[in-house]
């Protein structure tokens, strides 16, 4: 089973408007919404792909009710805590803060996390909320340390840096993200494989780097490189291809164990969810794997 984990989820609400004036009641030309947070999302995708998970954290209030109806189906079984106060985050332009967690409640998400057995995957993706100690995810870890878990996480700065002791079985930086960790501008093909081995030698095991229009590399855990490039489609929206990625990565190795086909398959559903509204469908997906192999043949 793969277990995600999602602290601060939100329905994220997205409004268009032909302009927007100060001072008057401003009139939307069309509205949608989607059930946020970089956890859920993987779980999603994964869902697109036929692969079940169980989608871990916090809700609260009506929207965390909405939240939990609208992501539950065959493949994700939901098994968030349900707070007693406030309500889970409703974003449109301005993130809410998320109601607040108490210890006993994350003692609660601890004793979930204790189930997690051998073959299982956790991925933790996403920042953790100010209402939470800042060393969360790894408590996480240290619960599944002696157990054959594969620990994916998609975090920033020092939430990445403090995950390296338990040797992950993926991280996915982006460049800029590199370039905070070591405190250097990193420029090329070359720098982005060194600081990605630098991160191996402190305990990842595969390092996946998201390139934005460039494609992806994967440093993968015997020192090998792979690259991916990026297809050309007008992108929509990019919020949560990254987190597409991490899935059809994880699904692709789970598929094949092999990491040429994990890193076709993370480019693929990265792509499907930029070049559309909300996440990647499997339609998308399908389409683009068709399209990757016409315009890449050589490539993985």
């Amino acid at each position: 089973m793969i277990y995600t984990v999602t602290l601060n989820p939100s329905i994220d609400y997205i409004v268009r408007l032909d302009q927007l004036v100060s001072g008057i009641t401003n009139r939307t030309t069309s509205e949608e919404y989607y059930y946020g947070g970089k956890g859920i999302n993987v779980s999603c995708v994964l869902a697109e792909l036929d692969l079940d998970s169980t989608a871990y954290g916090f809700v609260a209030g009506f929207t965390g009710k909405a939240i939990e109806s609208g992501i539950r189906n065959d493949h994700i079984i939901t098994d968030f805590i349900k707070l007693k106060h406030g309500i889970s985050r409703i974003n449109i332009k301005i993130k809410g803060q998320g109601p607040h967690i108490s210890d006993s409640e994350l003692e609660r998400l601890l004793q979930k996390i204790d189930r997690i057995t051998d073959g299982d995957t956790l991925v933790l993706a996403g920042s953790i909320p100010n209402t939470m100690p800042d060393d969360v995810y790894e408590r996480m870890m240290e619960r599944v340390k002696d157990k054959k878990v594969r620990i994916v996480v998609d975090a920033t700065r020092q939430l990445l840096v403090n995950s390296l002791k338990y040797k992950p079985f993926l991280i996915k930086p982006n460049r800029q993200e590199l370039s905070e960790i070591f405190d250097t501008e990193i420029k090329t093909e070359d720098d982005i494989e060194h600081y990605a081995k630098e991160l191996q030698k402190r305990g990842a095991q595969n390092v996946l780097i998201s390139l934005g229009g460039e494609g992806a590399m994967l440093i993968d855990e015997f020192g090998v490189k792979h690259k991916a490039g990026v297809l050309k489609e007008k992108v929509v929206n990019t919020v949560g291809s990254g987190d597409s990625m991490v899935a059809g990565f994880v699904a692709g190795y789970m598929k094949q164990h092999d990491y040429d086909y994990a890193l076709k398959l993370g480019s693929v559903c990265g792509n499907a969810t930029a070049f559309q509204n909300g996440l990647a469908t499997r339609e998308k997906i399908d389409e683009l794997m068709h399209k990757f192999d016409r315009e890449f043949p050589n490539k993985i």
